[in-house]
């Protein structure tokens, strides 16, 4: 359909969802839809009307897993009900003292008594992992990670959340989000030499910017999708999340069959591909032999301009890696640029592995000692720098990443500058010193040709339990793993001071910073909110924490508030906090849900300018606010200052009103388990 379906008349919508229901009798699916219709155990597929979704894989990382495992331990789940379940070892691996290592214990305690797989410290990243291991089209992916939907290239429908939302997967129960419109990226053409896949998706980011994909789902399709790998489908579909998008579906087809045969994985592979003449809620087309190489300037993934336009700039680093650029291309095209050659001077060429069977394969065909013989530094198989775990930038000095973000602060160094770039010009940046455009190197464009039989690696991927075996687990415990504190029912009134008032496009990473000083905490819900938005205002912590017993508090943003990771102590730790009411132009989706989820009532303003009304330190007043949200869409904010009432909207399900008036998704599922 070519319009927003929640709009129509019912009678409209009436026909819609007879058509709909005639789709195996004739009407004529996208990849996206397939992919929907088939998981759908409530809802309808009318954009804007809440769905929910049966969920056959799960994906954690350690920096949300740990918080995930307690919640499973809560529910008091007894074994995982999802096909296939990972827990992934890659973010927090610097152990620089015992709380990394004793969380990796816990986890690998509680991934063998609920009966997940286990990815252990140096096996890589989550993403590429999950593609060469377990990946399967047609399925369902959710992920505490938001970058999940970097799956999406395998015919899947991957999407990142919440933990919360991953944990009430993983006991069987259907994911629940606002079916997304369908966009249509029509690929046409073949990249050009020094162009590659990271420059199609800056290009997206260029157009469209870090809204661009909100309440949408990305599926690529076109002549183009020949000329692409499934890892260069990867990197496209990775930053989908930059872009805002609920997900990123690519077509499963004889590409991932190659793929999947590769790493002795065929018969895990089906046809999923478009029918003919399905159509999309919205188009646009890409012309890949028009792309030239792109980047984005600090400090926004939006913030695309072709690498000319900044060519010259001197650097302090380049950085090869993350699930941004994972696949073995990404490194051996670097490493074929730099070869026979050396780093400028000064200059940090760090080279992040992306896995360990991949690095294995680089090993074996020489690039890694080339890296190494031009003056790379070569780090272990993670996430590393990408979210400010080592690798950190001088201050105020260039650094060139082929990651996914370069917000403010991520990198690690609070004044840092991040451009995000493919691995052609990081590498070509790297010897002159200064971002070069690498269509200016004098040399022939390296032609990287994949292993004819790539390594296959299962040895740091544990499988679950048989479950009598895994009922005699008892979970390890280390000091730092401190149990989630209840949560307070919505009170029906509010009368609470706006503790900060912020601007647009406040990522998560603004909220709660990441990186080697803060994620370790992640398992200790009272200490890690010490770090809550203190890259916004270093006071936030002190002056919440004397509203906590006084009803607590609310914050003020504009547009896009919460963009980024799905990390839900950006949401938890200013609920522990005291805050209770966050009033914006409009939200992020996962981090929309996640304030739901922990029980933060999340309002956008009706009129827009009325956030020009609201300052920080003024005092909001909302009574009868039990009814208010059972009884329609708008809420009334009184604001004292002004005296004038303030028409606020909330998007709640009937299901999500239920769990804010319960004070959380925690005190919901206790609830509803009372009852049974």
């Amino acid at each position: 359909m070519n319009r927003n379906e929640s709009q129509l008349p019912n009678f409209l919508i009436g026909v819609y969802l007879y058509l709909q229901e005639a789709g195996g009798k004739g009407m004529p699916y996208n990849v996206a839809q397939k992919l929907i219709q088939s998981h759908l155990v409530s809802g309808r597929m009318i954009p804007g009307e809440e769905i929910g979704l049966k969920i056959d894989q799960t994906l954690t990382q350690d920096a949300t897993g740990t918080m995930v495992m307690l919640e499973l331990e809560a529910m008091g789940l007894d074994r995982a009900k999802t096909e296939a379940s990972c827990q992934y070892v890659d973010h927090n691996i610097i152990q620089e003292d015992s709380k990394n290592p004793d969380d990796h214990l816990f986890l690998l305690s509680a991934t063998r008594r609920f009966g997940l797989y286990f990815s252990r410290p140096g096996n890589g990243v989550s993403h590429p992992v999950h593609m060469q291991r377990l990946a399967k089209p047609g399925k369902t992916l959710l992920g505490s990670d938001s970058h999940t939907c970097a799956n999406g290239c395998m015919g899947m429908l991957a999407m990142g959340a919440g933990g919360i939302d991953v944990a009430m997967a993983i006991a069987g129960e259907p994911f629940y989000v606002k079916m997304p419109k369908i966009w249509g990226i029509k690929l046409t053409g073949k990249l050009p030499d020094w162009v590659s896949a990271k420059d199609v998706i800056l290009e997206l980011l260029r157009r469209y910017d870090v809204k661009g994909g909100v309440g949408k789902i990305i599926e690529y399709y076109g002549p183009g999708l020949k000329h692409l790998s499934a890892m260069d489908r990867h990197v496209i579909a990775n930053m989908g999340a930059e872009l805002g998008a609920t997900g990123t579906v690519f077509p499963s087809d004889g590409e991932i069959k190659r793929f999947l045969k590769s790493q002795g994985r065929e018969d895990d592979w089906i046809e999923l591909v478009a029918d003919e003449g399905a159509e999309y809620d919205l188009h646009d087309e890409i012309d890949l032999s028009s792309l030239v190489p792109l980047i984005a300037k600090p400090s926004s993934p939006g913030n695309v301009v072709p690498v000319e336009e900044v060519a010259g700039e001197p650097i302090y680093q380049a950085y090869i890696g993350s699930s941004a650029n994972p696949g073995y291309r990404d490194f051996a095209v670097a490493a074929e640029i730099v070869k026979g050659k050396k780093v400028a001077s000064g200059v940090s060429f760090d080279i992040n592995p992306s896995s360990r069977q991949m690095l294995t394969d680089l090993v074996k065909n020489g690039h890694i000692a080339s890296l190494l013989s031009a003056g790379a530094r070569l780090h272990q198989a993670g996430c590393n720098g990408c979210i400010g775990m080592g690798q950190a930038p001088a201050t105020g000095r260039n650094s060139l990443r082929t990651t996914p973000r370069n917000f403010p602060g991520r990198s690690g160094t609070r004044e840092d500058s991040v451009f995000l770039c493919s691995p052609e010009t990081a590498a070509a940046s790297a010897l002159t010193g200064k971002i070069t455009d690498p269509r200016t190197l004098d040399m022939d464009y390296p032609r990287i040709k994949e292993p004819k039989e790539p390594t296959v690696d299962v040895e740091l991927l544990d499988p679950p339990l048989p479950l009598e075996e895994a009922r005699k687990v008892p979970l390890e415990k280390g000091p730092n793993i401190a149990s989630i504190p209840e949560m307070d029912e919505l009170p029906d009134e509010l009368e609470v001071p706006i503790l900060l008032k912020m601007g647009d496009n406040i990522s998560t990473d603004e909220i709660l910073a990441g990186g080697a000083r803060v994620l370790p905490y992640r398992s200790n819900l009272p200490k890690i909110s010490q770090f809550a938005f203190e890259i916004i205002d270093d006071t936030y912590y002190e002056r919440a924490m004397k509203t906590k017993e006084q009803g607590g508090h609310a914050i003020v943003g504009g547009f896009n508030y919460g963009q980024g990771s799905s990390r839900e102590h950006a949401a938890l730790a200013p609920r522990y906090l005291g805050l209770r009411v966050v009033l914006v132009k409009d939200f992020a989706r996962i981090h929309w849900q996640n304030l739901v989820n922990f029980g933060v009532l999340p309002l956008t303003f009706a009129n827009e300018s009325d956030y020009d009304l609201l300052n920080q330190g003024d005092t909001i007043k909302i009574t009868n606010l039990k009814a208010q949200i059972q009884n329609g869409r708008e809420v009334t904010v009184h604001h004292k200052e002004s005296g004038k009432q303030l028409k606020m909207n909330h998007a709640l399900s009937e299901r999500q009103v239920d769990i804010m008036l319960k004070g959380g998704l925690i005190n919901w599922v206790k609830a509803r388990q009372k009852k049974s």
